[in-house]
């Protein structure tokens, strides 16, 4: 607490130093209001730009869905339809068999194939080792460019 100066001047006195002495204290609390909105609308534009940012992102996803197979004849060969159902484009980079990379064809082209969005295509996956065999589960997936796995799964019947 700052002393105070006891002189005695016309019109006021010592009445008059101490209401000048209050209203500088009055000048902390209104900086403060200032500063606290100040922050607060800078953090309020900065997840306004984080959320937009993420709406985008979100926007961008891939999705396939894969609406039906076909098991060929007398092969180790499984062929997967599938659709974008996605809003983007996607390119189609492989395809595995229990977690095993396997060779595959997109609508008979060595991938990566792009695939449109809305549009559908055959994927044909050749078992690694040996051929599929009859009654057991197998688990397929359909690999993007983006690091994406699809998986499906079927028994060979």
């Amino acid at each position: 607490m700052l002393p105070l100066n006891y002189t005695i001047t016309p019109k006021g006195g010592i009445e008059r130093k101490m209401k000048i002495l209050k209203s500088k204290k009055a000048l902390s609390p209104v900086v403060a209001s200032i500063i606290l909105i100040a922050v607060t609308v800078a953090v309020s534009i900065a997840v306004a730009a984080w959320m937009g940012a993420l709406t985008f992102t979100f926007m961008k996803t891939e999705e396939l869905k894969v609406v039906g197979y076909v098991w060929v004849t007398g092969d180790a060969k499984i062929n997967l339809t599938v659709t974008n159902t996605g809003p983007a484009d996607l390119i189609i980079s492989g395809a595995q068999v229990d977690d095993v990379t396997a060779t595959c064809t997109v609508n008979t082209a060595v991938p990566p194939q792009t695939l449109a969005k809305g549009n559908t295509a055959y994927v044909v996956i050749t078992k690694p080792s040996s051929t599929f065999t009859l009654g057991t589960k197998y688990n397929f997936a359909v690999l993007t460019a983006s690091g994406n796995k699809y998986p499906y799964t079927a028994t060979k019947t």
